[in-house]
């Protein structure tokens, strides 16, 4: 085994160790004091961890460096990571009292879902790593609503099942991004059968997607919204939710996106990932510090 692949075994053993022990603290410590608890730990984890803290201030010099000075994309790196580390603890601390998630999380802009519902054809809720969106599909579970989330397994299949469990026991469906054809048929499927279908587009997606501006640089962008969009005809719906200053959390649903036709199949999808991508970064411009900046979004570049 290289070394490689020893460090990359070593940090998701001492993360599954950590991941554990929170769990445990958790159970025991009363809700008012997890986020101080969470503050505490993404304190120690920006200063120990340089490759996420790094890759974190080099994102937000992409993003902001002509905008920001050095002190402030530095704040919100360090912001990002206790949000980060509130968003996993109240993930675990919220998904097992339901009741208590319902009451923390509040919607606005409902109507805009429930015209895109009464449409009879799905909707597809077009989001990002932004803020806890795990905690958005729990509510919207929680509040009946047949919901299923396209993402990857995490690299730590003890991690994965445990919140696989999580999303289960709440009646959230899980659709795996790979492989492609099981995920774009299950997706298919639940579209026809007018469920909600939550799709991320907001990481490098390499050679397989098309290239947008994203902060005034091109980022490799996920199509599957748009063209499922116009194979199912189903509403493609912007949402995020948004932490509030008291550590509630607001889903916003924007009005749905009708699709501008190009002059073909082609430049349709790349018009419409463009203007998805746009209101994006518009949610990112007002809260900097709820992304996941610890990831290469721009690692793909255009050939």
């Amino acid at each position: 085994m290289d070394s490689k692949r020893i460090s990359k075994e070593t940090g998701r053993f001492i993360g599954w160790v950590g991941l554990n022990f929170s769990s445990l603290i958790i159970r025991f410590v009363p809700s008012c004091y997890i986020y101080g608890f969470a503050s505490s730990m993404s304190f120690i984890w920006y200063r120990i961890a340089a490759k996420q803290r790094n890759i974190a201030i080099e994102s937000l010099t992409i993003a902001f460096g002509k905008e920001k000075s050095r002190e402030e994309i530095k704040r919100i790196s360090e912001d990002c990571f206790v949000f980060i580390a509130k968003a996993g603890l109240e993930l675990m601390f919220l998904m097992r009292r339901p009741k208590l998630l319902e009451a923390r999380v509040e919607m606005e802009g409902r109507d805009n879902l429930e015209r895109a519902l009464s449409r009879g054809r799905g909707v597809i809720l077009v989001s990002a790593h932004f803020g806890n969106f795990p905690l958005m599909m729990a509510r919207l579970a929680l509040s009946g609503y047949k919901i299923a989330g396209i993402m990857r397994p995490m690299h730590d299949m003890r991690a994965e099942k445990m919140f696989m469990k999580m999303r289960t026991d709440l009646g959230i469906k899980t659709i795996y991004a790979q492989p492609r054809i099981t995920c774009v048929n299950k997706t298919i499927e639940a579209l026809r059968n007018n469920e909600l279908v939550f799709i991320p587009i907001d990481q490098n997606f390499g050679s397989g997607g098309v290239f947008v501006d994203f902060f005034g640089t091109k980022a490799a962008t996920a199509t599957g919204p748009v063209v499922l969009a116009q194979r199912t005809k189903a509403a493609l719906l912007p949402c995020f939710i948004i932490r509030q200053p008291d550590d509630t959390h607001k889903i916003v649903f924007e009005p749905a996106i009708e699709l501008k036709e190009g002059k073909n199949s082609e430049e349709t999808v790349l018009m419409n990932i463009q203007r998805l991508t746009n209101i994006i970064e518009e949610y990112i411009r007002r809260y900097p510090a709820e992304w996941g900046w610890i990831h290469r979004r721009w690692k793909s570049k255009p050939s």
